[in-house]
């Protein structure tokens, strides 16, 4: 992150807080540009159009986000939800990039 923002414990206005979110979003945002990579890179590499969806593989990574989210005392649930929502947004994601790239 960018050494002009203010870690949470030491903000002191809302301009301090909002500028550390916004700082946090871009970050979140070229994390997700790196993991959605590796959706293309999955799509790429599966021969298999039906090995795209792997339920055993979303439960374990939904499993271990709400188990970091308790870890780390967030709403575990709540995160839990939106990996769900991430998870099928990377499938989908990946299901477009796999059929577009074995068009006749």
């Amino acid at each position: 992150m960018e050494d002009a923002i203010k870690l949470p414990d030491v903000c002191e206005t809302m301009a301090d807080v909002r500028a550390g979110v916004d700082t946090t979003d871009r970050a979140l945002m070229e994390l997700l540009d790196l993991r959605f990579g590796y959706m293309r890179a999955a799509a790429r590499i599966k021969a298999d159009r039906e090995a795209v969806r792997d339920e055993e593989r979303k439960a374990e990574v939904i499993n271990n986000a709400r188990t970091d989210a308790e870890e780390r005392g967030l709403p575990a649930s709540e995160l839990a939800d939106i990996w769900d929502k991430l998870v099928e947004c990377s499938i989908a994601y990946e299901l477009r990039l796999w059929d577009s790239t074995r068009q006749n």
